[in-house]
């Protein structure tokens, strides 16, 4: 099955309970959306995804939050905890700097968890019980962990996460268990722990909460519907280009499918759709290195290194659903260094947004492909940054200004100050 543009809306299929299926992208095949457990097609194996027989519309939604867009939802209400409503930053001197007509952050890390995944979780913990499951589970760099620890506790729900060992940052690990999650670090990378989760999901022992999972991603195209609605609001029309990082592709995959449904709808024309533009680190970027040769499936990359912590991830898992993502919005896909992630957190530092490195990769992204000239600059772009900078605070430090020793007291604070001044001049 084609994920493209189209402004036909699905045939409805025998299996709707209440106007919602699932079906599979590869072969078609539908199922009922809460009948059984599954993650994938029975079929053939490929991935699923949410289907509406009615797209929403932008009247239909209200309210303040992930649950505002409730219509666009398999369900009405979620385990929630305040998730959604984040802000879309001004940032008038990197806009300048990079040197497009507007530049706006939309900066996920003023979730309740500190990121994006708590959309994803307010839906897939709210499924998990209605299909009468209780122990959940996810792979994680991270933010996953800490989102699934927080919504499952929130939900009664026992939460297992697998991460790899000595990979994750002390301020996501802190918090999932501070969330009272089950944490088992493996000896192994992400996607080894995710290998290991959906083996786990396959013998009934757990209801998996990752990115696989198609009523995760329903959630987080809530993303793009913010950002639509608060851009019109801002500019009167719609961003040309939003750059976002990928990791395992999950939000890539779901501002397209939420941009899908608007054209369904009659709210966009195809030729409206933001370009979706994905920014990896160099030293785990299989979708660029797919992108870049005009791939139709991503290579899985063994070995991964970076300093986004949140992006180290060799197999996308969510690439079949990503790649016509940014193939038919005419968007692209770029690698940056860690180097230049580090300068792009302290840019946005700089305008007072306070990210993760994984975030800053969106900047660092748009700078590289403005100074290619594949980004124009007559464009509105709007950079998606995933994570809030305490999830790694050792990151933001090493990025940061080193604190300075000075005495007890205040001639030797301002001796300090007049040794800085000096050395300026």
């Amino acid at each position: 099955m084609s994920l493209s543009l189209s402004a036909e809306t699905p045939d409805v299929s025998a299996d709707a309970v209440d106007g919602v299926w699932l079906e599979c992208i590869e072969c078609g095949e539908t199922y009922a959306p809460f009948e059984d457990i599954r993650y994938t097609c029975d079929e053939c194996d490929g991935l699923l995804e949410v289907r509406y027989a009615e797209p929403a519309t932008f009247s239909e939604f209200e309210g303040e939050g992930v649950w505002r867009y409730s219509a666009a939802l398999p369900l009405d209400e979620g385990v929630s905890i305040q998730e959604g409503a984040t802000p879309l930053y001004e940032v008038p001197r990197l806009e300048a700097d990079v040197g497009v007509e507007a530049l706006r952050i939309k900066h996920e890390g003023m979730n309740p968890t500190g990121s994006f995944k708590d959309r994803g979780m307010t839906v897939g913990v709210a499924v998990a019980r209605e299909l009468g499951v209780d122990r959940l589970a996810c792979a994680s760099t991270g933010n996953t962990s800490a989102a699934l620890a927080a919504y499952g506790s929130r939900g009664g729900a026992e939460v297992l996460v697998l991460l790899p060992a000595g990979k994750v940052a002390a301020g996501k690990v802190g918090q999932a268990a501070l969330h009272d999650a089950r944490i088992l670090e493996v000896d192994g990378n992400f996607d080894a722990c995710l290998d290991i989760v959906r083996d786990l999901a396959d013998r009934g022992e757990v209801y998996l909460l990752n990115s696989l999972n198609p009523f995760r991603l329903e959630g987080q195209k809530t993303i793009g519907l913010e950002i639509l609605e608060a851009f019109q609001a801002d500019y009167g029309t719609w961003p040309d280009r939003i750059v976002l990082p990928v990791g395992n592709a999950g939000n890539t995959s779901a501002l397209y499918k939420a941009f899908r449904e608007l054209v369904q709808a009659g709210e966009l024309e195809p030729e409206e759709v933001p370009k979706l533009t994905g920014v990896q680190a160099e030293g785990a970027a299989p979708m660029v290195e797919a992108i870049e040769n005009g791939a139709d499936e991503v290579r899985r990359w063994e070995e991964v290194e970076t300093i986004a912590t949140a992006i180290r991830i060799g197999n996308p898992v969510n690439a079949p659903k990503a790649l016509p993502g940014i193939r038919e919005t005419g968007g692209t896909a770029v690698s940056v260094t860690d180097e230049e992630i580090t300068d792009a957190q302290r840019e946005l530092a700089a305008e007072g947004v306070g990210v993760e490195p994984a975030s800053a990769a969106s900047v660092a992204g748009l700078r590289k492909l403005r100074e290619e000239g594949v980004v124009s600059a007559d464009e509105q772009v709007v950079c998606l940054t995933t994570g809030h900078l305490l999830k790694d605070p050792d990151a933001a430090a090493n990025a940061g200004n080193e604190p300075e020793p000075v005495p007890a007291s205040t001639d030797g604070v301002l001796a300090s100050l007049a040794s800085e001044r000096s050395s300026d001049q």
